[in-house]
């Protein structure tokens, strides 16, 4: 299993959050994107990264920020490999 390598920060009751909670789901990351709540326990970090705006996707190195620009990076991330089975299967 691979670590999370992504974190988003969202807001529970902010339509675009929801809009990309649902597209992570869609596309399969949700193993490898730890979701944060920018109105708690995601607070601080969102704003030690110089970040307020949500949604915003922090890959380790770079904070994007805003529906448009996450919804698109979030094409560019490959899911989670599934275990191979022996039989093919």
């Amino acid at each position: 299993m691979t670590a999370t390598a992504y974190t988003l920060f969202h807001r529970i009751e902010e339509p675009a959050s929801a809009r990309i909670r649902q597209r992570v789901v869609e596309l399969g990351l949700k193993p490898r994107i730890d979701f944060q709540n920018a109105e708690t326990d995601g607070r601080a970090e969102l704003a030690r990264l110089g970040g307020s705006v949500t949604p915003a996707l922090w890959d380790g190195h770079a904070l994007t920020v805003g529906e448009s620009a996450v919804a698109a990076t979030l094409l560019t991330i490959q899911p989670e490999p599934g275990p191979e089975r022996e039989d093919g299967w």
